[in-house]
């Protein structure tokens, strides 16, 4: 069974499923260089170990957790110490990228000799206890993987060439991530037009479940905001330039933009999203 693993890199999702990993039996490998402090320290203690460019490219299979603009410059780095160190890992894409993104992603990687999957992570990172998130994984090579599964992951492969995960998770997120994002907007709208708690007592009237879902999505969502940009474009990506919903992930993504830059600044708009999801749940109590 395949037991090194190498992730890149060591932040929130990868250290999470390198703990996982680790209690499973797996060695599990990583690059520290141009990493902080902080992410050495999380490395650490999710049982990752510290190793150079020729020990990543040894490692058996090679999971790639990097905020989607990273992606390419990811696997041209990867693809170049394969090729130099003469290796063979299953390397997977686990990132929030269009089709298009990943397929390129793919023939960088394919071209340095490594075996190449399309892999998409649905769901939070791994917590002690719970069995997920859950790995999709797409292409002639997802099979490769099977050891993922015994090393503790939940691994589903998708019935599909490279792409066929990666346009799950787009279309997922799209749907997840978009209703956060019209929720959003809406209680700023509302909240600016003196009309939140009359939202707040007709959602509750009419629409519960939504009113419960935006009492918790739209607090989480803040410290998240600066990452769903470049994930709302790959989507808007995906959708495709004459795709009449284009426009609206593009201003999902200057949401997401706005709010993050709130929270590092003013924070105005971000105190009134979570005035709103505390009105929900002190109304509710």
């Amino acid at each position: 069974m395949s037991n090194t693993i190498a992730i890149l890199a060591p932040g929130a999702m990868g250290s999470a499923v390198a703990q996982r990993l680790a209690e499973h039996g797996a060695r599990v490998l990583t690059s520290l260089a141009g990493r902080s402090e902080a992410s050495a320290k999380r490395a650490a203690a999710a049982g990752m170990v510290a190793a150079d460019d020729a020990d990543i490219a040894g490692a058996d299979i090679i999971l790639s957790i990097v905020p989607p603009a990273e992606a390419i410059a990811l696997a041209e780095r990867l693809a170049a110490n394969i090729a130099k160190h003469q290796t063979r890992p299953v390397v997977v894409d686990c990132n929030a990228v269009n089709v298009e993104t990943v397929q390129k992603v793919g023939e960088i990687i394919a071209a340095s000799g490594a075996h190449f999957v399309d892999g998409a992570i649905i769901g939070l990172p791994p917590k002690p206890g719970s069995a997920g998130p859950a790995f999709y994984v797409s292409g002639e090579h997802a099979q490769d993987l099977a050891a993922l599964k015994e090393l503790g992951l939940d691994l589903r492969i998708v019935e599909g060439p490279v792409g066929a995960a990666s346009a799950l998770k787009m279309s997922y997120a799209g749907i997840n991530k978009g209703l956060t994002a019209v929720g959003a907007a809406m209680v700023l709208a509302a909240t600016r037009a003196g009309a939140a708690d009359a939202l707040r007592d007709e959602l509750a009237l009419s629409q519960p479940h939504v009113l419960a879902r935006l009492g918790v999505a739209l607090p989480d969502m803040v410290p998240k905001a600066y990452r769903w940009v470049a994930e709302m474009r790959e989507i808007a990506a995906f959708l495709g330039p004459d795709h009449p919903a284009n426009l609206v992930y593009e201003g999902f993504a200057r949401l997401f933009e706005h709010i993050a830059a709130d929270a590092n600044g003013a924070g105005e708009d971000v105190a009134k999203l979570r005035a709103f999801a505390e009105s929900f749940k002190a109304k509710k109590g």
